[in-house]
Parts: C-alpha cells; sequence; structure tokens
C-alpha cells in the first residue's frame, strides 16, 4: 500500500465502518485519478448486514484528494513548511432503495439533519434530497423508487496526521464519521416502508 496520507484516510475510514458493523458492498468500491485535474478520488458503498441484493439502505461515500492538496501537502513533505492545510473533500449519500411506492421527502424529516456531527473540526452539510423513479423493462416488474440525502464537506488534515500516517487522530475523527452513517442507515432502515423483493441471485 502507498504511503500517503490519503491512504492512510481510507484506511480509518475502512475501519470505523469495520467497527461499526456495517458490510461493504466490494463491486462498487473504486480508487480512480482524474487526468484532466490531477484529482484523486476514493468510491465506496456500504449498507446494514443482511439486508439483501441491492440492500434497502445503502451509504455512497466520496472521498476526494484534489489537486491543490496533493501540491500543499508535497510543499509540506519537501520543505516542511505549509501555508494552508490540505483537505479531503467528503461525499455521503445515504439511499433508501428498492421501494414500492413513491415517498414523500418529508419522510426522512427526522433522520435527515442540517448537518454530520463534527468532524475534526468541520461538518458535513446536507445538500439536497432526490427522489428517483426506475421504470424497468416493459413486462418484467411495476417501478420502483429511491429516496437519497446528500451531505457534502471537507476534512481539514492536522499536521500531526502528515507527520505521522500512524496518529490516532485519523482513527478517532473518522470513527465519529462511521458511528454516524451506521446510525443513520438504521434509523432509515426502521421507517415504516413499502420494498419491493431483494433480487434472488
Amino acid at each position: 500500500m502507498l504511503d500517503h496520507v490519503f491512504t492512510d484516510a481510507i484506511g480509518a475510514l475502512r475501519d470505523a465502518f469495520s467497527n461499526a458493523y456495517l458490510e461493504r458492498q466490494a463491486f462498487e468500491e473504486h480508487f480512480q485519478s482524474d487526468i484532466l485535474l490531477g484529482d484523486l478520488i476514493w468510491e465506496t458503498t456500504y449498507g446494514l448486514p443482511g439486508e439483501g441484493l441491492p440492500p434497502r439502505v445503502v451509504a455512497h461515500i466520496t472521498l476526494n484528494w484534489p489537486s491543490w492538496s496533493q501540491a500543499t501537502y508535497r510543499q509540506w513533505y519537501v520543505e516542511e513548511e505549509i501555508d494552508q492545510q490540505p483537505a479531503i473533500e467528503i461525499e455521503v449519500v445515504f439511499r433508501i432503495q428498492r421501494l414500492a411506492e413513491q415517498p414523500a421527502p418529508s419522510i426522512v424529516d427526522n433522520i435527515a439533519a442540517p448537518h454530520s456531527p463534527s468532524i475534526g473540526a468541520e461538518q458535513l452539510e446536507r445538500d439536497n434530497i432526490t427522489i428517483e423513479i426506475s421504470h424497468p423493462t416493459q413486462g418484467e416488474r411495476n417501478a420502483d423508487f429511491a429516496l437519497e440525502i446528500t451531505y457534502e464537506g471537507q476534512y481539514e488534515l492536522a499536521e500531526e496526521t502528515l507527520i505521522d500516517g500512524a496518529s490516532k487522530v485519523l482513527d478517532e475523527h473518522f470513527g465519529v464519521l462511521g458511528a454516524w452513517v451506521a446510525s443513520t442507515l438504521v434509523k432509515l432502515g426502521d421507517l415504516k416502508l413499502s420494498f419491493v423483493a431483494a433480487d434472488e441471485n
């Protein structure tokens, strides 16, 4: 594994989700580079265990290491000086899917708080709630629906974390993120909604 602060953050987040007993959707995990902008992007999806495929509720998490953060990190690494703290951009999308009926956005009013808990010195801010309608091939089955809640923000990396990738700061801060994602998924899963059956395969 690369010895880089961004991969340290990925490892800390994976540990947080594992400690929260969430189930990784392995085929929906991607690590990619934007060759035009120079950003590194890690995407992953976690759900509650035992939900079937696809799960009723999932969280899509995206960590983006922008090129300006890499430039700042390199300056610190080479010159041991820093003008601006590098940051990881975070997006969390909570998704309720396989819904048998079109939901009203208000069903998540008591769950979708305006902000996440504090992750270090920052919070993620709720962006929007989206309703999705899926029309399958005619004759296969009825339409199904999904609801998504999007949160966005960034996490500034403390210099302690830059100096020592084994620092517990990342584990503590991303542990908060993991616990929040897990508790939100449980609350969404407890909503009294009608779902279509999971795939048998």
